[in-house]
């Protein structure tokens, strides 16, 4: 059983996440998909930022509400980025590679299935 005090730590950051990227989305409002481009390097260069200094905000409740609440709520691409920045970092570039594709093209491609079988 996950303890309550984790729960809520996700929780309360998806929630702050959420209007967060809601508020950018409000106030970025063009033809192009200005807003996620905007979160989504916000976010991860601050949840990288985050993630790799020397704070306590990378353990304990602080990362279930910072980076699977908060981050996870407000960008689609940090904990990606994070884990690919990571893969790197460690040496391992065909798996940062294989990270990449597979998150970029099959991720968009599932997307293109996902539109066809609601308009079918």
């Amino acid at each position: 059983m996950i303890p309550a005090l984790q729960l809520l730590a996700v929780a309360a950051g998806g929630a702050v996440g959420a209007v967060l990227r809601y508020s950018v989305y409000r106030v970025v409002e063009t033809g192009f998909p200005w807003a996620t481009f905007i979160v989504n390097i916000a976010g991860c260069m601050l949840a990288s930022y985050l993630m790799f200094s020397d704070g306590d905000l990378a353990a304990g409740t602080w990362r279930l509400f910072l980076f699977v609440g908060l981050f996870g709520a407000f960008t689609t691409m940090s904990t990606f980025s994070i884990e690919t920045v990571g893969l790197l970092a460690d040496g391992e570039t065909a798996a940062a590679t294989v990270n990449i594709v597979l998150n970029s093209v099959v991720c968009v491609a599932g997307a293109a299935i996902g539109r066809h079988l609601a308009l079918l």
